[in-house]
């Protein structure tokens, strides 16, 4: 009875393993994923084994445009005081060395009044020593004396000199330094001159406003040159490096990228934002790049290697990659790959893929085709 049994076992187990094994077989033959190629079919196709290629990532880093802080100049008044006088309005171009502003100033009156003292103390102390000269030709002072006089004038020389010095850093030029030693007229006005010829981009002054020297009423930059600047994030740094080329698309005013370089890649990593500061120079003669226009940077990575296909061996259907690989002479499975950047015609592959294996290259477009016609059949 048990022998029985075991033989009905045996061939029950027989026939499940046949049927599976033909379901098998029957499954591979009707697998719509597989194509085999006719001979003359064959001959127009390439093939190629994967392997690694130098691909550069494209980084689209957001931006604005910001003014060269190598042609900016912010400008305070040189004196404690009152503003009298505005000359220039916000936007306008100015010259190096214009009037900007005005300001009626009591500290600068004192300043000026130390000077005349001073070139006061010079006349007499140049006197005490022509005196003491003669005194001491007359043998009626001894030579202490006169070294004590031409001591009293050094030091008159020495205070006219701080006091003319004071005077320049409170904005008198020399020429009214010199006007003030002929004349003696003291004139309380001090001009608030343009450092640099550009434009006033910013202006924080008003008629009557008490200003000090550490104030900033005017910021004039030369906008002929401005800087694209974006943050780059820290992971991302290591891609870029100082020199490399980039596109900078400005939405507002161009269609077509400006290309640039990069002349600056940060040494530091901001702490709130985890990026790293990277800047490129924009030529701006005709001025039509404002500041604090948006704008998107887009640099190619360093390269590094990947392991990716040619283009054309890409195969896209129902929204998705696919890739022809040989599992035998004239025979391929379409294979679902993940992709990465295009770089130079050839595709970073992420996932699907193994380096060595054979691939389609030219024809994998036809060879889809055929692959569908079948499947219609």
């Amino acid at each position: 009875m048990n022998f029985r049994l075991i033989v009905v076992s045996l061939l029950a187990l027989s026939l499940m393993a046949c049927g599976s094994k033909q379901e098998t077989q029957t499954a591979k033959v009707n697998d719509p994923n597989i194509v085999e190629l006719p001979a003359e079919m064959a001959k127009g196709i390439t093939v190629m084994k994967v392997g690694d290629a130098e691909i550069r990532d494209l980084l689209r880093i957001p931006g604005s445009i910001q003014v060269d802080e190598q042609r900016m100049a912010r400008i305070g008044a040189p004196v404690t005081g009152r503003i009298s006088d505005i000359d220039v309005v916000l936007g306008q171009h100015v010259k190096r060395g214009q009037v900007l502003a005005t300001v009626n100033s009591t500290e600068l009156a004192q300043n000026q009044l130390a000077y005349i003292k001073a070139l006061q103390q010079i006349s007499l102390q140049s006197k005490a020593v022509d005196r003491a000269k003669a005194l001491l030709d007359a043998d009626v002072i001894a030579p202490a004396e006169l070294q004590k006089r031409e001591s009293e004038l050094s030091g008159a020389k020495a205070d006219l000199i701080a006091a003319r010095n004071q005077l320049m850093v409170l904005g008198m030029s020399q020429a009214n330094i010199d006007k003030l030693s002929r004349s003696a007229q003291m004139d309380t006005f001090s001009n608030i001159n343009a450092r640099i010829a550009g434009t006033v981009i910013s202006r924080k002054i008003n008629l009557g406003q008490v200003v000090q020297p550490a104030d900033e009423l005017f910021v004039v930059a030369d906008l002929s040159t401005v800087w694209a600047v974006a943050e780059v994030p820290e992971h991302q740094i290591d891609l870029i490096e100082k020199g490399q080329e980039v596109d900078i698309e400005i939405p507002a005013i161009y269609e077509k990228p400006i290309k640039g370089k990069l002349i600056f890649v940060g040494d530091v990593v901001n702490p709130e934002t985890r990026t790293v500061t990277v800047r490129s120079e924009i030529l701006n003669n005709k001025q039509e790049i404002k500041p604090d226009m948006l704008v998107s940077m887009l640099v190619l990575s360093k390269p590094t290697k990947k392991l990716s296909v040619p283009a054309q061996a890409i195969v896209r259907e129902n929204d998705k990659n696919y890739v022809f690989v040989q599992i035998a002479p004239n025979k391929y499975r379409l294979r679902e790959v993940t992709t990465d950047e295009e770089y130079q015609g050839n595709v970073a592959v992420i996932n699907g893929l193994s380096a060595g294996e054979t691939i389609i290259v030219e024809g994998a477009f036809h060879v889809n085709n055929e692959r569908k016609r079948k499947e219609l059949e």
